[in-house]
């Protein structure tokens, strides 16, 4: 019987890894992605490092469609030959849903039978590894692909994670730089189709969805293996933010902005409890379960305004100035997309995953003092 490896791939992980390395922050929106090329290459890292070939790619993301339903940029992934899309949900409040659950359940039953050698995993959730010690407990090697952070090192993967998997290998930084780039503001005559934004690539005045199934139907040459690829990539942003408000997770759950304020010890540093050290959880999109206790530093407000200006300035490039109104308009409800990426971004820069009441509250209010 012919041995393989396969890939696991977690998208919200990847591509918001991959943003922060090329924007300097976690928003998805703000970077466009040339799939195809980064899938073709993430197959190739996998087959140099194992000596086997590649089995089948499975791509892990949140549908935010009624019915769970693939989105145009989802849908032409799927296409790809060897590509296996398994998609989770977007909750009300903006949570990922059932994406780590799919992971999981997918590791440890291809585990069970053996459906290949090795696998490669490109997530960082600690909530992942109990499955990946399920697939072990059946003779596969089970090895981290993690993305690569500004300076090529690993980034936001659980140290709990690490320990248990069979390896970590980082991403090849090129593999990134030249299939992720940071996103251009659109003009204001800007047509979006079914949801998502145009194709940054695309001719002529033709939706995002049009010009998506066009990339991909007839234009692969190899598959997605380590041979030739289609000159036509799925290219594109990643799909545009929802200009209509929505609630964020604070929001949805009744939180109130009359917080504690931080307790500031003799040494000036702002003691925020025991914390832990970042990670990624598909879960929620922010951190997850780390092993490092933190202190928030004394000048955790200069932190908090450089977060927010940070996000703006990637957001603004992505939108056009009736989205930037509207946006204005709906205040205090910030879209989902940006909130998540402030907490994660904030996170990141301090080094924590349990940002409390008092820090959510304060990133949130530099964002709008930015935005004015």
């Amino acid at each position: 019987m012919r041995s393989y490896c396969a890939l696991y791939v977690d998208a919200g992980y990847l591509l918001a890894s991959a943003a922060t390395r090329v924007t300097g922050t976690s928003l998805r929106g703000g970077v466009t992605v040339v799939y195809r090329d980064l899938i073709a290459a993430l197959v190739r890292q996998a087959e140099s490092e194992s000596g086997l070939p590649v089995l089948r790619v499975n791509w892990y993301d949140a549908s935010s469609k009624p019915g769970g339903e693939p989105d145009a940029y989802q849908n032409a992934i799927g296409m790809l030959p060897r590509v296996k899309l398994r998609l989770g949900r977007m909750s009300p409040g903006g949570e990922q849903k059932g994406v780590d659950l799919r992971i999981g359940l997918d590791l440890a039953t291809q585990g069970r039978n053996r459906v290949a050698d090795v696998m490669y995993l490109v997530s960082g959730d600690d909530d992942l590894t109990e499955a990946v010690e399920e697939a072990q407990s059946n003779g596969v090697q089970v090895v981290l692909l993690a993305a690569p952070n500004a300076q090529g090192q690993a980034h936001a993967v659980s140290r709990h994670l690490q320990r248990e998997a069979d390896g970590i290998v980082v991403i090849d930084p090129l593999t990134i730089d030249r299939a992720v780039t940071a996103r251009k503001a659109p003009t204001e005559s800007t047509v979006v189709a079914d949801g998502v934004g145009p194709d940054a690539d695309a001719a002529g005045s033709a939706g995002a969805a049009a010009a998506v199934v066009g990339a991909v139907s007839g234009s692969v040459a190899g598959g997605v293996s380590g041979g030739a690829v289609g000159a036509a990539g799925v290219d594109g942003p990643t799909p545009r933010m929802p200009v209509a408000p929505r609630p964020t997770p604070a929001d949805f759950a009744g939180r109130k902005a009359t917080l504690p304020a931080l307790h500031k010890p003799a040494d000036g540093r702002v003691g925020a409890g025991p914390t832990t050290s970042l990670v990624y959880s598909s879960t929620t999109g922010v951190g997850s379960v780390g092993s490092v206790d933190h202190d928030y530093p004394a000048d955790v407000d200069r932190v908090v305004d450089e977060v927010a200006a940070g996000v703006i300035e990637t957001w603004s490039k992505t939108i056009t100035e009736a989205e930037r109104r509207t946006v204005l308009a709906e205040r205090p409800s910030i879209p989902r997309e940006l909130d998540k990426a402030l907490l994660m971004d904030l996170s990141d820069r301090l080094g924590v995953y349990d940002i409390d009441e008092r820090l959510r509250f304060m990133i949130r209010q530099s964002f709008w003092r930015h935005l004015d």
